[in-house]
């Protein structure tokens, strides 16, 4: 299924594995330097440029509304029909799901809930997902799948991308120390096929 969105994609003339997008920001900066704003007002003397996973979409007529993520948390993207070209707001509602990569750009503003995004004039598919993400509530229940496709469980729980990135923090200061004091790391295989 996924498979034939591709090549339709492709027939439209658009490239679903964008070859380079030049991001400005990460998600986590724009939080940062943008809290100061208030429900409902946009910032439009800086134009900002992001990329992520889609892990949420929500569509209501002439506005979509996405979440995204990167490596260092997740931000609203704003898309209305009157910010984008036709044509691009036509292949949002159709092509764009939950765990696509996408490049957004466009000016920050905060919705009068007061949740901070970005309001996308721009946007491009980075990556077209060929499989669907993992159930948003029950994520990965299979505990050999989670063992097996690493890169599906970082996906569906950010928890476990965590605890990976503080590992290799660890074992790098551990390397660190060790080679201080002269040790040498020495990679010795413990079980090899007979």
């Amino acid at each position: 299924m996924e498979a034939l969105r591709v090549e339709e994609l492709r027939g439209k003339g658009y490239e679903p594995y964008a070859y380079k997008w030049d991001r400005t920001h990460t998600t986590k900066e724009l939080q940062e330097r943008y809290t100061h704003l208030e429900n409902g007002e946009v910032c439009t003397e800086a134009s900002v440029s992001i990329a992520g996973r889609i892990v949420a979409r929500r569509a209501f007529g002439k506005l979509v509304f996405m979440t995204i993520r990167d490596d260092s948390g997740t931000i609203q993207l704003y898309c209305e029909k009157d910010s984008l070209t036709e044509e691009q707001f036509e292949q949002l509602k159709a092509f764009i799901d939950v765990g696509d990569i996408l490049g957004a750009s466009g000016s920050i503003k905060k919705t009068e809930k007061g949740e901070l995004s970005v309001y996308v004039s721009f946007f491009e598919i980075l990556t077209k997902s060929l499989l669907p993400l993992p159930d948003k509530y029950h994520g990965l229940t299979d505990v050999d799948k989670r063992y097996r496709q690493r890169y599906i469980d970082m996906i569906a729980n950010p928890e476990v991308a965590d605890v990976f990135r503080t590992r290799a923090k660890v074992v790098s200061e551990i390397r660190k120390t060790m080679e201080s004091f002269g040790f040498i790391e020495v990679e010795t295989p413990v079980l090899q096929a007979c």
